[in-house]
């Protein structure tokens, strides 16, 4: 380490996922002194988003985790008085677990030796020393938002790569695929190919020339891999929900883009099917008969001020949402499209829960386009590092690779007085936020949590297709057996930026029951066809090719009572990971409660000062507004370093 932390500031925040950044901004934007510090080699946590190439070292370093021992840390002994004591914090994260990976595309003989350049498994970055300081490149931000950091380190897109940085030289695909089919306890990662290679080749030569000009082999996938932007968790933004109401008061939506989302899509009698969200979407309905239309238009409309009338539900509080539809009499196409596509919630939900997921669907209409939702392009991991860009603007500092062996608690009063990273450095806070998979075994002993279900795909296809091939869609799959739970589908095109040209990125989330395969494997087999199964078939499929899927568990640690956890000091605040929720209504919520709780006078993430309200000391000094600041340059150390550098391109507007 080339030069220490400072050892004093107002908030240490440890963890870098959506909830914690949010508050970073908020704590730096009323002038605390704020360090915001992550074990890891990128930004997000959970929340993160990555190119294929870091995806694969992500699932490598978990992998790699049960197998490794912990780095040796600088002894504590020395910096902890008799009159206090030390609370231990986790050393390894485990809040991702049944990791398997399959790769149902084949092998392109012609490509593997350019796959080598590409680096599909990057070193394991925990490897890498931890990071110093790092001052910000005017790339980094937009014109309008260019400033003057001394930061350790400044949030940037680590998932946009040059090739320069992508190309680690290491050995070709399939020999690395290979070697993983050796599982861990917690990974496996599967090759499935359709036949020997002799019999791969002898396919492709029955092929016609249009069919190997459209086909995607695993090589290929690789070789586009920086155009990936693939999110640990699946979420859309409410156009009328608390995030986006947070981005525009704060203005930090103006370090994201956003797409609308196109298409809300129905799973119904194994077929996917578009359903009309607008008043001229209903009539202009192919899928309803004229009857159903205005049926469906009379419910709406009581749903947009059910609370008006509460003499049309209150007889029904004991049913569930599904059985009141079924006495309003709706036809059951009706019942399905607005119990799984518009209210998307499960069979079982109380009835004002279905009429609140109702009205907030119709409030939420029109606001941006022709549907409820937006996605950030670049991906959901963009959210967090857009407020770690507002917190480094107001002087938060950043440190990445940053491992932290324990709080020091005073005896006497019960107050945690400072953390110790595994340098030895003691760092003194006044307030000291924590994301919760940071917290000692013991911390948690009483905790129960639950758990998510997730699974990526690339698919060749749209599960459904339409006249353009640039639709972001959302689907909600119904279970298939009474008290499964309904799998979210989201499926994402290339214009979003998270996945190559003539692909989709596929995402499926729901709550767990087994492992993630196991919850999610039926759902996919009913929307896909792997890709070597059609190889050795010349007929046209009628469903979407499946090239690629990662399943895995995440854990969902929202909704936990700060009771729950042993022995928390009362200056330290707990942060939740992931919800399984579609928005990021929790994530937000928790933030704000806990900066009222922390801060209670403080206005939380104000708008920024008006440039020309701002008074600059000294009469030889220029006015500065954002974007004509002076930025100092950094050298950048490593490769692992310079990957956290964003792209420049990544702002320009398409």
């Amino acid at each position: 380490m080339a030069e220490s932390l400072p050892t004093e500031f107002d908030v240490v925040i440890i963890g870098t996922g959506l909830p914690e950044s949010i508050l970073a901004a908020a704590c730096s934007r009323t002038g605390q002194r704020v360090l915001h510090i992550d074990s890891r080699s990128y930004y997000g946590g959970n929340w993160a988003s990555f190119s294929f190439s870091g995806l694969l070292s992500w699932v490598k370093e978990y992998q790699q985790d049960s197998d490794i021992e912990e780095e040796s840390t600088v002894s504590r002994q020395g910096l902890i008085p008799e009159t206090e004591e030390a609370i231990a914090l986790r050393k390894k994260d485990e809040t991702i677990q049944h990791i398997e990976v399959f790769c149902y595309a084949s092998q392109d003989q012609d490509t593997e030796d350019n796959v080598e350049e590409i680096g599909a498994l990057q070193r394991n970055p925990s490897s890498v020393a931890s990071t110093t300081i790092t001052e910000l490149d005017s790339a980094c931000l937009p014109e309008e938002r260019q400033s003057y950091f001394t930061d350790y380190e400044m949030p940037a897109n680590h998932t946009q790569k040059s090739d320069k940085e992508i190309s680690l030289g290491i050995t070709d695909v399939e020999e690395s695929l290979e070697k993983e089919k050796d599982c861990g306890d917690n990974t496996c990662i599967h090759t499935i190919l359709g036949g020997h290679k002799d019999e791969d080749k002898h396919t492709v030569e029955d092929n016609t020339g249009q069919a190997k000009k459209n086909r995607i082999t695993f090589s290929h996938i690789v070789k586009e891999g920086r155009r990936f932007n693939i999110d640990l968790v699946s979420k859309l933004l409410y156009s009328q929900g608390l995030l986006i109401d947070l981005l525009i008061k704060s203005n930090v939506s103006r370090y994201a883009e956003f797409k609308n989302v196109t298409r809300i899509l129905a799973f119904r009698e194994g077929k996917v099917e578009q359903v009309p969200c607008s008043r001229a979407d209903v009539f202009n309905s192919k899928e309803l008969t004229m009857v159903e239309k205005r049926m469906l238009m009379k419910f709406l409309t009581f749903c947009l001020d059910y609370e008006q009338h509460p003499d049309e539900y209150q007889g029904f509080r004991q049913c569930s949402f599904s059985e009141y539809l079924k006495t309003k009499k709706l036809t059951p196409n009706l019942q399905h499209f607005i119990l799984h596509s518009i209210a998307m919630t499960e069979s079982s939900c109380t009835i004002i829960d279905g009429l609140k997921a109702t009205k907030k669907f119709l409030q939420c209409l029109g606001r941006f386009g022709n549907t409820p939702f937006l996605f950030p392009v670049y991906g959901q991991g963009e959210i967090p590092q857009c407020f770690c860009r507002m917190c480094a603007v107001f002087g938060g500092i950043y440190c990445l690779r940053h491992k932290i062996q324990c709080f020091v608690v005073d005896k006497e009063s019960g107050r945690c007085k400072a953390i110790i990273d595994h340098f030895g450095q003691r760092i003194n806070a006044k307030y000291f936020i924590v994301e919760d998979s940071y917290l000692s075994e013991e911390t948690c002993s009483n905790v129960h949590y639950k758990q998510i279900s997730r699974a990526v795909l690339i698919t060749d296809q749209s599960v459904l297709k339409a006249d353009s091939d640039q639709q972001i869609s959302i689907l909600l799959v119904p279970p298939a057996e009474p008290g499964a739970c309904a799998v979210r589908v989201t499926e994402l095109c290339s214009s979003t930026m998270t996945c190559m040209k003539d692909t989709y990125l596929v995402h499926l989330t729901c709550s767990s029951s087994k492992t993630a395969r196991e919850d999610l494997e039926s759902v996919v087999n009913k929307l896909f066809t792997p890709y070597a199964e059609t190889e050795t078939n010349k007929e046209e499929p009628t469903k979407p090719r499946l090239l690629w899927a990662l399943y895995f568990n995440m854990r969902d640690s929202s909704g936990i009572s700060r009771s729950s956890y042993n022995g928390l000091p009362s200056n330290v605040y707990v942060c939740s990971g992931p919800d399984g929720g579609l928005g990021n209504e929790h994530a937000v919520k928790q933030a704000e409660t806990l900066f009222q709780e922390i801060f209670p006078s403080e206005e939380f993430c104000p708008p920024p000062p008006n440039p020309e309200d701002i008074i600059f000391d000294g009469d030889d000094k220029q006015p500065e507004v954002p974007g004509t600041n002076n930025i100092i340059m950094a050298t950048i150390d490593s490769s692992e370093e310079s990957k956290n550098l964003e792209s420049p391109e990544k702002h320009l507007p398409h």
